[in-house]
């Protein structure tokens, strides 16, 4: 096991090693390296090796050569579905689509500096912080810390100082960036910028554009990335030099794969919305398997046998694909199927509007009713008046049909580490449920300020 003795959080010094001594109980690990990063004091056990000593340990590992199928990592789901499951990629087919991908998703030379925002123990920190740019001899950046800290100008001073030419992040950072205002950027310059990149869920219009507009410059283009920690990498978007670049569509299938929308019956539609599946030949990069389960990595991934099942909602239109999030994000009102991602791009189009998540309620009438969950930005305060005014929103962007039956004002929304919100909790909370895992979420504190908003 490799660890630090500490690391910085928003100015404090946290540590870390007492953490992983109980992380290994019940383990075969047999040594820690540990990295000595801050003054603090470690009372050494038998298993501890500082990292500075690791050319005097006996019996230092050697390269050795293994076949292109080993496995390289197993890397959990966030766990929106439930329990986390072991995800299990391979060596060789895994480097060659991280090589790939950051390639030509992000016009990636070896001059290059890129900065993943993403925690570097997810799929997107593994592949576009690590991986990917490393294969390819570009300079990748790695932050710790928080990106508002010790004021909202840090991160576009990062930018700056080491002159990035890729910045790929996150919708749900932008959307706090965008709740900061503007004036955090009034000193940001952005002339290395050359490629922006968004990852983790479906990104909204009116984030998209003030992304384009305000840290772009009107001159960077977006690539608004599909994929998932099966995958390993990037399955759908515009590429850079070629396009085109539509706000709320993710774009085409990446060069060498195909994707395609289904009906439940399983049959390919030529346009419309359905169910995204993958097609053979399959990505290089895909998983293997799910660890110590292979009934369930079939029957999850394989129900349409020849299909690749995403267990994603995606509209296509011509040989573009817009994500809708989830299919278990999808809501039957009155017989009307309405993605959750389409109800929350129409709610965020409100100028009060930071972010929102939308869920559906058990009706006797209806089936189901919308309830949606919102952020406001800074300087809006919760009434009854706002709430109409989001009803009257997603009723002309969308249709009667789609209104929330509910509107609840809350603080934040539980996400995980990578950026998704966690639906399926807001939906056990409003049935009054258990929550199920939570090991993933990134701020567990949010579920009792929800509770207090529903009471």
């Amino acid at each position: 096991m490799i660890t630090a003795d500490a690391y910085y959080r928003r100015g404090k010094l946290i540590e870390l090693k007492q953490q992983a001594n109980k992380a290994i109980k019940g383990t075969k690990v047999k040594k820690i390296i540990v990295v000595k990063r801050a003054d603090t004091k470690i009372v050494k056990t038998k298993k501890d090796v500082f990292f500075n000593e690791i050319e005097n340990m006996p019996g230092k590992c050697k390269v050795r050569e293994i076949d292109s199928e080993h496995p390289l990592f197993i890397l959990y789901t966030s766990g929106t579905t439930g329990k986390p499951k072991g995800i299990v990629h391979s060596t060789g087919g895994y480097i060659v689509q991280a090589y790939w991908t950051a390639k030509w998703n992000f016009n990636l030379h070896e001059k290059d500096v890129i900065w993943c925002t993403a925690d570097i123990g997810w799929i997107t920190g593994h592949t576009y912080a690590c991986y990917g740019p490393l294969a390819n001899g570009a300079t990748t950046l790695l932050y710790e810390g928080s990106f508002d800290f010790p004021t909202p100008e840090r991160t576009w001073k990062i930018i700056d100082k080491y002159k990035v030419n890729v910045f790929y992040t996150a919708p749900t950072l932008l959307r706090m960036f965008m709740a900061f205002g503007e004036e955090w950027l009034k000193n940001f310059d952005g002339k290395s910028l050359n490629i922006l990149g968004t990852v983790g869920e479906p990104i909204d219009e009116k984030t998209w554009m003030w992304f384009f507009e305000k840290v772009g410059k009107k001159r960077c283009p977006v690539i608004d990335t599909w994929w998932q920690t099966e995958t390993g990498g990037n399955m759908i978007n515009s590429l850079p030099g070629i396009g085109p670049f539509v706000p709320g569509f993710a774009g085409r299938s990446f060069p060498g794969t195909r994707h395609a929308v289904i009906n439940e019956g399983g049959e390919i539609l030529k346009e419309g919305e359905g169910f995204l599946v993958q097609l053979s030949p399959f990505a290089p990069g895909m998983l293997r398997g799910i660890w110590k389960n292979k009934k369930l990595y079939i029957e999850k991934y394989w129900q349409y046998k020849t299909m690749y099942f995403t267990g994603d909602g995606a509209i296509k239109k011509g040989d573009m694909f817009k994500i809708l999030g989830r299919v278990d994000d999808i809501i039957k009102v009155a017989g009307h199927r309405l993605s959750t991602a389409e109800l929350e791009n129409a709610i965020d189009k409100h100028a009060a509007v930071l972010e929102s998540a939308v869920t559906g309620k058990p009706d006797q009438i209806k089936g189901e009713v919308p309830i949606a969950f919102v952020v406001l930005r800074k300087g809006f305060h919760a009434s009854s008046q706002l709430k109409k005014e989001i009803i009257e929103k997603v009723t002309k962007e969308i249709g009667p049909i789609a209104k929330p039956h509910e509107i609840y004002f809350v603080e934040e929304l539980p996400k995980t580490r990578s950026g998704k919100i966690m639906r399926r909790i807001l939906k056990a909370l409003l049935r009054n449920e258990d929550v199920g895992d939570t090991t993933t979420l990134v701020n567990p504190e949010s579920i009792d300020k929800i509770k207090e908003s529903l009471k």
